[in-house]
């Protein structure tokens, strides 16, 4: 996994900004410009507003490249009480809630906020660099056929996610699928399409196999 990890430290808190799961979607630029600025240097002034304004839109970034650590006794952030996977119309998938990453080389990321790649294309795998546009990519983000598997009782709390070698990503823990026509669907374990080719996205059909997808 890449990282390109800054840190930007006022009195109250430690804001840490990984430019390599960075997709610009700028919540943190429409929510709070005066901290998040792309045209000043540094980019990121975390002293310009009060430590839970900034620690509130940081909480709005969907991929998780923006972090904080309260140094003044403030609260963390706190996970959602639902875990959810949000279908973008052409684009990644975003998971937020209590997630529990594995990648292949066998680091773990615990995160509340995701964007994955499911164009197939990302060069920062598993997570969406944005590859998508320039691919074409093309998905409407809607669920016609719910594929998660019913919860099973140890399956709350944290959602596990795992990477199958050259094909899906491995769903363990209950989510709710929301798609972009407003419907949802739930479920534990499933099989989420990242090669791009599925015929039932967003689950996988086995298509990786056929499109010789190649990913850790």
């Amino acid at each position: 996994m890449k990282r390109k990890l800054h840190t930007y430290a006022s009195d109250a808190l430690v804001v840490e900004y990984d430019a390599a799961r960075c997709i610009h979607a700028a919540e943190c630029v429409k929510g709070l410009p005066t901290v998040f600025d792309p045209n000043a240097r540094p980019w990121i002034q975390p002293s310009a507003a009060a430590a839970d304004e900034v620690a509130r839109v940081v909480e709005r970034c969907p991929t998780g490249a923006l972090q904080y650590r309260r140094t003044d006794g403030g609260a963390p952030e706190a996970a959602p009480a639902t875990n959810t996977v949000r279908l973008a119309a052409d684009g990644p998938v975003y998971l937020s809630g209590r997630i529990r990453l594995t990648l292949p080389d066998g680091d773990v990321v615990e995160d509340t906020r995701m964007a994955l790649c499911r164009c197939g294309r990302s060069n920062n795998k598993p997570f969406c660099d944005n590859a998508h546009e320039g691919a074409g990519f093309v998905d409407g983000g809607v669920v016609v056929d719910n594929q998660l598997r019913p919860a099973e009782a140890d399956e709350g709390g944290v959602v596990e996610i795992s990477l199958a070698a050259n094909g899906p990503i491995l769903i363990r823990g209950l989510v709710e699928i929301q798609a972009t026509d407003g419907t949802s669907r739930s479920g534990a374990r499933g099989a989420l399409c990242r090669c791009g080719q599925s015929a039932n996205k967003p689950f996988c059909d086995g298509a990786h196999t056929r499109a010789g997808f190649e990913a850790e």
